[in-house]
């Protein structure tokens, strides 16, 4: 076994086919069909269904195991390098939607002005979304609604976030100023996040324990698509207070609702293993940058940081 033949695999098991993989790792096809075929050797088994050119189930194994092989190989070099030289490599970082919207300028403004010669790729997504591919290697970090469900993964806690109910101007709610108790949301037909997801458990959870059961007019697992249905007039939704950005302000009002925690937002990494030096140095920026702001959205807490 050796690493071309797990670059081989997991470039398969990412774009599809063996020419595709060939051209991307600047190679023929025959070389990629080689690889392969020693490594189903050596392991005894079909790693790639040649019919459709999918993995087998043997095959998705090795590759969540060769995506943290690799993601090590490459981090041996970016460390000697930082020894002598600025920082220099490529980090990935997901976030969810909402946070991604306030957080991203902030941290490419950042990391240009402290880490120049780092490269980020940035994934939006879900945490459903995301957890699995900070699992397997595809990303370095990721910012995620508390809390992370694997335990491959380890997470700092960011900032608590406000959850509020969305109403346009024109709603009976509009001129409330007190909290909204939680009772009155059950007469309230709503937009929510899908059952099971890390936004709609702490609303179930308020809920459960004032005895309201809440009307869906429909459950989406995206926070980003969720807060658009609201503005574009589809019905009221509890939301996270970044989701009201300043543009929106003017036609809708965000409520405090009496009983509704705060969520929590957190960064999360690997459990195992240790991350390259590019990769440190930005999960340092952000914790830092979340940390030390003076200008966070209306409605976040920074946690505290030592």
């Amino acid at each position: 076994m050796d690493i071309r033949q797990l670059e081989a695999l997991v470039g398969i098991a990412d774009y599809g086919t063996f020419s595709a993989t060939a051209e991307v790792l600047g190679t023929v096809q025959s070389n990629i069909s080689s690889r392969i075929a020693h490594l189903e050797k050596e392991l005894n088994t079909q790693l790639v269904d040649r019919s459709t050119g999918a993995l087998t189930p043997s095959g998705a194994i090795v590759v969540a195991r060769a995506r943290r092989i690799l993601s090590e190989v490459s981090s041996v070099a970016t460390d000697v390098e930082a020894l002598d030289a600025q920082i220099r490599g490529q980090v990935s970082v997901g976030t969810i939607g909402t946070t991604g919207r306030w957080i991203i300028p902030q941290l490419l403004s950042h990391q240009r002005a402290t880490y120049p010669f780092i490269n980020l790729s940035i994934f939006e997504g879900t945490n459903s979304t995301l957890e699995p591919q900070l699992v397997t290697g595809r990303l370095d970090l990721a910012v995620l609604a508390h809390p992370v469900i694997s335990n491959d993964l380890a997470e700092t806690h960011l900032f608590t976030e406000d959850l509020v109910l969305v109403v346009p101007n024109a709603h009976p709610l509009a001129q409330r100023s007190a909290p909204i108790p939680l009772i009155e949301l059950g007469e309230l037909d709503l937009l929510l996040p899908l059952t099971g997801t890390a936004l709609r458990r702490s609303i179930d959870q308020a809920c459960q324990r004032a005895g309201v059961v809440l009307r869906p007019i429909i459950e989406l697992d995206g926070v980003r698509t969720l807060a658009s249905l609201t503005f574009d007039g589809h019905g009221p939704a509890i939301l996270p207070a970044t989701a009201m950005s300043s543009h929106i302000r003017p036609e809708f009002v965000a409520l405090a609702v009496e009983g509704l925690q705060a969520r929590k937002v957190a960064l999360a990494n690997r459990r195992y293993g240790f991350p390259s030096t590019p990769v440190r140095a930005i999960r340092e920026l952000i914790i830092d940058m979340i940390g030390n702001s003076d200008e966070l959205p209306l409605g976040l807490h920074a946690a505290p940081h030592p």
